[in-house]
């Protein structure tokens, strides 16, 4: 019998600790997840920048190494409407790095794309089935959505407000990711845009514990088994843990992005929308503190990246996102799997002191 004070979520997931890794699009490899997965919490695939050829040949390689339950993630936002106006404005407030480094500042735009779920990526979960899924934006239409869960899938998303989340239980999750302001990369707000009125994890959780009668998963500023017991006492039943596991040798970071969570300091993240055009935390670098990080002229998500595409192959720790939540210097370096059970094992034994 497990002695976690709430085992809602891992009866729901069939996981063994109430550990989930977060998906983070680009830094989450395959290792992480099987590691993750296989130590006893729960891993979590980002599929928003992955073809469907790749999902595919990712869940493939998982489920070889893996046969624990997995979390494949989607971002399901509305592809933006094209506004070529706006977007070479974008461009031209960045046309001085260009000149500053070279970069042919009239060859033509990259495409940023992350993609949207849809019929195509529902088909590959209807082929392998994976036990979760969980969607960042709010949730996607209800004849996918339906679809999903006739695979016999759990249904998980976040929300950034009380209202988000009873708006999530009555659209069909079957657990809640209360996501606070302090975590990392993408916001998962989709009912409200204003960022001043966005709720920290601390008042955030009992709020939604108390407005739902599905589970809820406590994210953003969660670092340390500390953490961990603070959100079984404010109501959780798990906690979604990201920049943690970007300390682990199984993430894919920049060299630049390593350094950067090593040596920033806790006040030096922000809510930037500059990177992708939706507010996402990151490391204050050079043109978040130059040109926002909140800027206006950012285009739609996904198409602001597009234009700094070219600048980050010149000056990579200049113009990337280097994503990360505000408790970065609890940050250890640890392998995945001993990180997991180092974390839950440290988080229990303070949740069961006598």
């Amino acid at each position: 019998m497990s002695q976690w004070p709430d085992t809602r979520i891992l009866d729901l997931l069939g996981i063994e600790l109430p550990i989930i890794q977060a998906p983070m699009a680009g830094a989450t490899t395959s290792a992480m997840v099987i590691a993750a997965s296989n130590a006893g919490g729960l891993g979590s695939l980002p599929a928003a920048m992955l073809s469907i050829e790749q999902l595919r040949e990712e869940l493939k390689f998982i489920r070889q190494h893996s046969q624990r339950p997995l979390n494949v993630n989607f971002f399901c936002h509305q592809p933006p409407t094209a506004d070529a106006g706006r977007e070479q404005h974008w461009k031209n407030l960045l046309e001085p790095y260009y000149r500053e480094l070279g970069v042919d500042f009239d060859a033509p735009t990259p495409v940023s794309n992350r993609a949207p779920f849809d019929n195509a990526a529902c088909e590959v979960l209807e082929e392998f089935r994976p036990e979760v899924v969980s969607f960042h934006f709010g949730l996607p239409e209800q004849s996918l959505l339906d679809r999903v869960k006739a695979t016999g899938a759990k249904i998980l998303s976040s929300a950034t407000s009380v209202d988000e989340a009873i708006w999530l239980e009555q659209h069909g999750c079957d657990a809640i990711i209360a996501m606070g302001y302090e975590a990392g990369g993408h916001r998962g707000m989709f009912l409200s845009a204003d960022l001043n009125t966005q709720v920290g994890t601390m008042a955030l959780v009992p709020q939604i514990v108390d407005a739902v009668s599905v589970p809820v998963i406590a994210a953003g500023g969660i670092g340390d088994a500390r953490g961990i017991a603070a959100a079984f006492l404010l109501g959780a039943s798990a906690v979604q843990l990201g920049t943690a596991y970007l300390f682990t040798p199984e993430a894919k970071v920049t060299a630049s992005h390593h350094k950067a969570l090593r040596t920033a300091k806790d006040s030096e993240t922000a809510l930037t929308n500059i990177f992708t055009g939706r507010p996402a935390r990151g490391i204050l670098n050079r043109v978040m503190r130059e040109l926002g990080p909140i800027s206006p002229a950012a285009p739609a998500f996904p198409l602001a990246g597009g234009a700094l595409m070219p600048l980050r192959a010149k000056g990579e720790a200049d113009f990337s996102n280097l994503w990360s939540g505000q408790a970065l210097r609890l940050g250890v370096e640890l392998p995945t799997a001993e990180l997991t059970r180092l974390l839950a094992a440290q988080a229990l034994a303070k949740l069961t002191v006598r």
